[in-house]
């Protein structure tokens, strides 16, 4: 079968990481089918803005809706691989009476997809995007997936039981799914909530940088790019059932991070250190030898070069708007 008549499913299309993916899918010859419900944890215009690219190829085809609210049934008729992409993103927002729409959108939707694709066997793979939360504030550093799973967030346990429902779809019911764990994932068109994005449009601003806690925890930075290759290879990874650690290796404290970004930027601001919010985690470090052995992922894009390819991203975003 060529590629131009396979079909890949992408979830949360419209999003960072899933309008990345979507291109990237077309750039290697499939279909894409991308659903997105424009959740508005942060403006719509950004999301619009991802589409731009993808609405005007030939290959790709948009739906807006919730998964929870719709017939996904007949988009999934030509499909052989399912990319879920799609959550409620955000563990400091994840509390309180917000958690419904953590569950909803985490838990509920995930099952919701699995049911409509149990019966369809020509799906070839089932890539659930997870996320480190799960690990929660973990003292196994560099940590491995065998490590125990107690998230300190809301957040990380809705991942954590999506993660759990992809495994009982595929022991089950034989949905081949992998679930792969990202760390920290940054580059063009990230969140405006996410770290990295705030610390560059401060700088840019000329506006103080504010940090939760002292800035001496540490993150595992991926580019966005990194993490799309670790997709597109689980796609064709002969085995189902498994989780795989998705990590940049650019290890560095947040106040590091802030000094680099100022150094690219050639600017100084003030910086603001805030008590640590509830749901944050001291440090992340991921061990991706199971990703490299299984999958033959390798992140190629170091901290110093993705930031320098963000701010210019930033830079045109600002001069647009």
């Amino acid at each position: 079968m060529e590629k131009d008549s396979v079909s890949c499913l992408v979830t949360g299309a419209a999003g960072f990481i899933g309008s990345h993916l979507s291109e990237r899918l077309l750039s290697l010859g499939y279909c894409v089918i991308g659903i997105d419900s424009f959740m508005d944890y942060y403006p719509r215009a950004v999301k619009e803005k991802n589409l731009l690219q993808l609405k005007n190829h030939p290959r790709f085809s948009f739906v807006e809706g919730n998964l929870l609210h719709f017939d996904i049934g007949p988009y999934l008729s030509r499909v052989k691989y399912v990319f879920h992409q799609a959550a409620q993103a955000g563990v400091r927002a994840s509390w309180g009476s917000s958690f419904a729409v953590y569950t909803e959108n985490n838990i509920n939707a995930t099952q919701s997809l699995l049911e409509a694709c149990k019966n369809l066997p020509h799906i070839e793979k089932f890539i659930y995007a997870s996320s480190s939360s799960v690990y929660g504030d973990t003292p196994l550093l560099p940590t491995q997936e065998d490590a125990p799973l107690h998230p300190v967030s809301p957040y990380g346990v809705t991942k954590l039981a999506a993660e759990h429902l992809c495994y009982l779809y595929w022991k089950n019911f034989g949905i081949p799914t992998v679930s792969l764990r990202y760390f920290t994932v940054f580059g063009p068109r990230q969140r405006p909530d996410m770290a990295i994005h705030r610390f560059i449009r401060s700088t840019l601003r000329g506006e103080p940088i504010k940090v939760y806690g002292d800035g001496e925890q540490t993150r595992d930075f991926t580019f966005v790019s990194d993490a799309v290759e670790a997709n597109i290879l689980a796609m064709k990874y002969p085995r189902s059932g498994e989780v795989f650690n998705i990590g940049g290796g650019s290890r560095i404290t947040v106040n590091k991070l802030i000094e680099l970004i100022q150094t690219l930027l050639n600017k100084s601001v003030e910086v603001q250190y805030l008590r640590t919010e509830k749901g944050d985690v001291g440090h992340t470090y991921a061990d991706t030898s199971r990703a490299k052995r299984e999958l033959g992922f390798s992140p190629r894009m170091g901290i110093q070069e993705g930031l320098w390819e963000e701010i210019q991203w930033m830079k045109d975003q600002l001069f647009q708007d």
